[in-house]
């Protein structure tokens, strides 16, 4: 089951702050009542001999003391409060956990995601609030897929609304014309499983894998895209589910635009890389 972390962090920063608006409203008033009560105490006593200052110091140390849900409260919700607003509005770290993006992503890479490039939107409810601009061709972009809305996917847009795809043995077509592949290598050298090409998407260039024999998804298929929706396929074609399987991607189900690699890691126990650091192309 996946966790909906950004309903948790939601949840966290309200609690929290429900927390400190609580004690400023009715337990910080107590507590200064008690600090006066002690001062008044104390306010005939010597205090200039040392017994009787520590005893005084310890009284008032009491009468200030803050429950310790209101600590933690008041230590978690500033920063809480930062990572949901940098986390909803502005940029996300995500790690790759399949090989559908090859050669362009690696299992093991953690990439950011720009959330506001294609507009504003609320937490948890997913509204667009602010509408800034709308995907391109050939970028690449997480998103909630048909088939599990609840899960994140990454793959790369072909498509944009009203676009006729087709994709005949592992060569694509939009609106009839014909996507140009330019061999990079093959391997093994002599007998290939695989080709590395170098797609040109309508003057988007970008790297991709496809098998020697195309796969069940790369033989043949026709979608014309609705409006309000885009066209996805991942960068290795015969080992990825995309809109060839499952449909176009609606606009309400972007997440936002992945476009930096900050690092490489792809088992707990293995060593970071920052070899791969840079743009995603």
């Amino acid at each position: 089951m996946d966790i909906n972390f950004p309903l948790l962090l939601v949840i966290a920063v309200f609690v929290s702050a429900a927390v400190w608006l609580f004690d400023l409203i009715f337990l910080a008033k107590k507590r200064q009542l008690a600090v006066t009560a002690v001062n008044q105490q104390f306010s005939n006593l010597d205090l200039e001999k040392g017994v009787d200052d520590k005893v005084f110091l310890l009284a008032r140390s009491n009468a200030e003391q803050e429950p310790i849900v209101v600590e933690y409260a008041k230590s978690f919700f500033p920063v809480l409060f930062v990572v949901l607003v940098l986390r909803s509005f502005l940029f996300e770290p995500f790690q790759i956990p399949s090989g559908s993006m090859i050669p362009t992503l690696k299992i093991g890479d953690f990439i950011l995601v720009n959330k506001f490039t294609y507009g504003i939107r609320l937490p948890v409810t997913r509204t667009k609030i602010i509408d800034i601009n709308q995907p391109e061709r050939g970028e690449v972009m997480v998103f909630f897929p048909p088939h599990k809305p609840d899960t994140y996917y990454i793959k790369r847009v072909v498509g944009l609304p009203g676009d006729d795809i087709s994709y005949i043995n592992n060569v694509l077509f939009i609106n009839g014309a014909r996507m140009e592949q330019t061999l990079v290598k093959a391997l093994p050298p002599g007998n290939p499983e695989y080709i590395w090409t170098t797609e040109n998407l309508i003057g988007v260039e970008h790297q991709m894998r496809k098998a020697a024999i195309p796969g069940r998804l790369s033989r043949k298929g026709h979608w014309i895209v609705p409006e309000g929706h885009y066209f996805m396929m991942g960068d290795n074609r015969d080992n990825s589910s995309d809109s060839r399987d499952w449909g176009p991607v609606p606009e309400a189900a972007i997440v936002g635009k992945a476009f930096a690699v900050w690092m490489h890691w792809p088992r707990l126990l293995s060593l970071p890389k920052f070899n791969s650091v840079g743009p995603i192309q």
